[in-house]
């Protein structure tokens, strides 16, 4: 299958690439057969993908993540849950509780390549457009038909790759469009824009990374009415699974990347 993804659009491959090489291992942490599907129909070579760091630091997320949306979706069972950017991401068959409804947001070429792979779903919609246009919040509407459900967003390896602007115009966008919804947003800091050429993994894509920040708050102030609720550090999870990660969220703890939840 030929792969033709955008810059930003190819970073999808390192979480792949991880994902589908956890998954084979023995003593495996998670579980995506997906991924694995994905690797193997796509060719893929992943080892540029595959780094230590990278790779402790995608399972950290992971698990991190699917126990909060879990937990959202134990308090929220009718919940509507929208995956902006969602590359080639397989959480709804995780967290999928029989009611949910899910909707992948990303680039055409990205989704193009999702319809592929992915087996179609009832509860699942791919939606084609550019994040940043808000073309995307009227098919989510139309999808959701009124039915009062909760929102939550995802934005799983997407705010690094837009300038603080633009992270004020989505946040905008889907607190006008959404109101009472809730955000969970991967953050990275100033340091890792500063020193991306030394990335382990994202180096050997030709994406950029455009902003960073020190504390969710940062995100929050962008916008009127927007609070920071929760703000979890992925050394919380990488220094449960091996020494270096240990080591690392020791030396190094404000470094690593993080989950904030955000309210409005």
């Amino acid at each position: 299958m030929d792969l033709n993804l955008g810059d930003v659009q190819t970073t999808a491959l390192i979480p792949v690439a991880v994902k589908a090489s956890e998954s084979l291992r023995k003593n495996a942490r998670i579980h995506d057969d997906a991924a694995v599907k994905v690797v193997k129909t796509l060719n893929l070579a992943t080892e540029p993908y595959d780094k230590f760091m990278s790779h402790e630091g995608v399972i950290a997320r992971t698990l991190m993540l699917d126990r909060m949306v879990n937990d959202f979706v134990a308090k929220n069972p009718d919940a509507a849950i929208i995956n902006l950017g969602a590359g080639f991401d397989n959480r709804f068959s995780r967290v999928d509780n029989g009611s949910i409804l899910w909707f992948d947001v990303d680039f055409p070429d990205s989704i193009e390549l999702r319809k592929k792979i992915f087996a179609g779903h009832e509860r699942v919609t791919m939606i084609a457009g550019n994040i940043l246009d808000a073309s995307w919040c009227g098919k989510v509407k139309e999808g959701l038909s009124g039915a009062g459900r909760k929102i939550l967003f995802l934005a799983e390896g997407l705010f690094m790759y837009f300038t603080m602007e633009e992270i004020r115009q989505l946040l905008s966008m889907m607190k006008e469009s959404f109101p009472g919804a809730t955000l969970i947003a991967e953050q990275n800091n100033p340091m890792m824009v500063k020193n991306q050429k030394y990335h382990d993994t994202v180096k050997n894509t030709n994406a950029e990374f455009k902003s960073g920040t020190w504390s969710g708050n940062e995100i929050a102030a962008l916008v009127d009415g927007i609070r920071m609720t929760e703000e979890h550090s992925f050394n919380e999870e990488m220094r449960k699974h091996s020494f270096c990660g240990w080591l690392f969220a020791m030396l190094l703890p404000k470094m690593n990347n993080r989950w904030a939840r955000f309210e409005w």
